[in-house]
C-alpha cells in the first residue's frame, strides 16, 4: 500500500522549488494510492489535483481546500460521491471509469454551487434509465455532462417530473445494489470451493497453470477484482526485480593477512613484463584498451608490486625485484594506448670499483685536453673509487677549477702570483714601454 507522505509531494513539486505550503499544481497519478491522505493540511492553496489511475476507494480529506478548482480522480475505485461539500470553488469533477452505482450521491454536490463540468463516462449508473435527465435537474449550475453542454430546452425538459425520475432512480439503485450483493456471495463461495480436478500441462509448472487461470477467466469488473488484480501484478513485479538483484560481491583480497601481496587481474588484460639490465630496470606493458580515456585509469607503484586501476577493475602483479617508485614513470602509447610502466631497480645503480692505491690529488685532477676530460664532457658516467679499506672518498667529487682571473694588483703593480725573478725564457724587448 503506498501511502502519500510529504517526501512523494516534494518530489511531486519541482516546478513549485519543492515548496509544499504554496503548491497550487500537484499530480499524483500512477502511484498506487490507496487513500487520500495530508494533503488537505500540507497544501492548503492547492487549486488542481491530479489522482488519477490508482486505488482509491473514497472521496475524504479534501474538504478543506477551499481553493480547489479541478479534481481528476478517473480510474480508481470510487463507488459514492461524498465529502466535497467544503471545496467552495470546485468548477470541475472527472470521475471516469469509477465504480459510481449510487447515482443519487450526486445530489451532495448542490452546495458546490461554481462547479460547471462532471463526467461520470464509464460508471454503472450510466446506464440507468433518465440518468442524465436526472443528473441536469438535481445540478442546476452544470455547464457540461461527460463532455456535452447542457442546454436550457434540455434543463427544462428534465425539470418536468423530477419526482417520478428520482423514484424510478433509487429503484434502479437497489437493483444494482442487489445484483452486485449476489456476485460478491458468488465469488466467494467459488474462492473457497477447492480447485476442480483437471489434468495439469506436463509442461507448465503449477504457478504457471495458475497464472494462466486467472487471467483467462472471465470476471466481473469491481473493485475488488480490479484491486486483486493489482496486488497479483504487484507480486510478480517484485518477484521478478528480487531475481535480478545483483548479488553483492565481497571486496577482492589484495594482501593477506600476514602481509603476502598476490597477483590480480580484474580487467583480464594481456601484459608483458621485462627486465632491462643495460638500464638496470624493469619493464611493465600493460595493454589496455585503445579507446579507454586515460582520466579513467590509476597507476600505484610500491617498492614490491605494481597496482592499475582500469574503469574501478584491479590489476596487481608481483615484481621480481626491489624497484623505486619515485624514479618510475608511466607513458601511454599513441597508437596502440598500451600502458609503458619503467621502474628503475633500487639496487644496483651505484657500481663501486676498489683500486690499489689511492691516487695522488694531482693524478685525480684531469688535465686539460685529457681523455678523462673529454669523456666528462661527452657526459659519460664516472665512478667513484675507494681505498684498499673499502671506504669511498667523497671528498674530490666534484673538482675546484681554478678561476680565470686573479685579485687585483698590489702597490707595486704586481699581481699575487708574479714571480719575484724573471724566467729564463724571458726576453725583454726594448721597444716595448715598460708599465708604469
Amino acid at each position: 500500500m503506498v501511502h502519500i507522505t510529504e517526501d512523494l509531494i516534494r518530489r511531486r513539486a519541482e516546478h513549485n522549488e519543492c515548496e509544499i505550503f504554496s503548491l497550487e499544481e500537484v499530480s499524483l497519478h500512477q502511484q498506487d494510492i490507496e487513500r487520500i491522505e495530508h494533503i488537505e493540511r500540507w497544501c492548503r492553496d492547492l487549486k488542481i489535483l491530479y489522482l488519477q489511475n490508482n486505488l482509491i476507494p473514497q472521496i475524504e480529506n479534501v474538504g478543506r481546500l477551499k481553493k480547489l478548482e479541478y479534481l481528476n480522480l478517473a480510474l480508481n475505485n470510487i463507488e459514492v460521491i461524498e465529502n466535497l461539500q467544503g471545496c467552495e470553488n470546485l468548477q470541475k469533477l472527472d470521475l471516469t471509469v469509477n465504480f459510481v452505482g449510487r447515482l443519487s450521491s450526486v445530489e451532495s454536490l448542490k452546495e458546490n454551487v461554481h462547479l460547471r463540468q462532471l463526467f461520470l463516462v464509464g460508471n454503472p449508473c450510466t446506464l440507468f434509465e433518465g440518468y442524465r435527465k436526472y443528473v441536469v435537474a438535481t445540478l442546476p449550475q452544470l455547464k457540461c455532462l461527460d463532455g456535452t453542454e447542457v442546454t436550457r430546452s434540455e434543463r427544462i425538459v428534465a425539470n418536468q417530473g423530477l419526482e417520478e425520475l428520482r423514484r424510478r432512480i433509487l429503484e434502479q439503485e437497489d437493483q444494482y445494489l442487489r445484483k452486485k450483493a449476489q456476485e460478491e456471495e458468488a465469488n466467494a463461495k467459488q474462492a473457497e470451493e477447492p480447485p476442480n480436478g483437471a489434468p495439469e500441462p506436463q509442461n507448465e509448472s503449477d504457478e504457471e497453470r495458475l497464472e494462466k487461470e486467472f487471467w483467462h477467466t472471465p470476471c466481473a469488473f469491481t473493485p475488488e477484482s480490479r484491486l486483486e488484480a493489482h496486488r497479483r501484478l504487484e507480486a510478480k513485479r517484485t518477484a521478478r526485480d528480487k531475481g535480478n538483484e545483483k548479488k553483492v560481491k565481497l571486496p577482492r583480497t589484495l594482501i593477506t593477512a600476514d602481509g603476502r601481496v598476490l597477483n590480480v587481474n580484474e580487467p583480464k588484460l594481456d601484459f608483458s613484463l621485462t627486465e632491462d639490465d643495460d638500464n638496470k630496470r624493469i619493464v611493465l606493458d600493460l595493454a589496455v584498451y585503445r579507446h579507454m580515456d586515460t582520466s579513467l585509469m590509476d597507476v600505484d607503484v610500491q617498492p614490491t608490486y605494481v597496482k592499475v586501476t582500469v574503469k574501478g577493475k584491479i590489476f596487481q602483479l608481483v615484481l621480481p625485484a626491489e624497484v623505486k617508485p619515485d624514479s618510475s614513470t608511466v607513458r601511454r602509447s599513441q597508437t596502440t594506448g598500451h600502458l609503458l610502466l619503467h621502474m628503475p631497480r633500487a639496487q644496483g645503480e651505484l657500481e663501486v670499483t676498489k683500486s690499489a692505491a689511492r691516487p695522488s690529488k694531482d693524478d685525480r685532477r684531469p688535465h686539460r685536453g685529457s681523455a678523462d676530460s673529454k669523456q666528462r664532457g661527452r657526459g659519460v658516467a664516472e665512478w667513484l673509487e675507494v681505498d684498499a679499506g673499502g671506504r669511498v672518498d667523497i671528498a674530490n667529487i666534484v673538482v675546484a677549477h681554478r678561476r680565470a682571473t686573479e685579485g687585483p694588483l698590489d702597490a707595486s703593480g704586481r699581481g699575487p702570483d708574479v714571480d719575484e725573478e724573471p724566467s729564463e725564457a724571458f726576453v725583454d724587448d726594448l721597444d716595448v714601454p715598460p708599465l708604469i
